[in-house]
């Protein structure tokens, strides 16, 4: 399995980022390229324990029953459901969306699995720092694909 801690992976993830452009044309969904940006920096800021480390009371009834899809191989859904919290209804600056992830996938990946080990997805409730890389990697290459990228 693919994680942003393989160093690999990693730079092959920033570099898809770096050229990464607001002329994008999607594939599937809603989102523009600026709002992707930002909504992939809203994952991240969460998978490196910032803002509300809760567990959504629908995640605690139902999450473990759709958690292994999660965190396994299989590449995310096309228009699978978002936390109205990731929900980008305005249209960020594509430039400093661009930066803000670029920051924060850096910040990730030098936090380390140590580093992010049981913090607190929204859904899945407690992760290990495994499956944090794992799912990250699994979400930008997820939307990154969304725009052919």
């Amino acid at each position: 399995m693919k994680s942003l801690f393989a160093q690999d992976v990693f730079f092959e993830t920033v570099k898809r980022i770096e050229v990464f452009e607001a002329s994008a044309s999607r594939q599937w969904g809603k989102m523009s390229p600026a709002q992707m940006l930002e909504h992939a920096a809203r994952a991240l800021e969460m998978a490196c324990g910032k803002g509300p480390q809760k567990q959504f009371w629908l995640g605690k009834l139902i999450g473990w029953a759709v958690r292994p899809s999660f965190v396994g191989e299989k590449p995310f859904s096309k228009d699978s459901p978002t936390a109205p919290e990731f929900v980008i209804t305005d249209e960020p600056d594509f430039g400093q969306a661009k930066i803000r992830l670029l920051i924060l996938i850096r910040e990730f990946q030098a936090k380390g699995e140590a580093g992010v080990n049981g913090n607190v997805h929204a859904f899945f409730g407690r992760m290990s720092g495994t499956e944090w890389g794992a799912t990250q990697w699994k979400h930008l290459d997820h939307h990154l694909r969304q725009f052919g990228g």
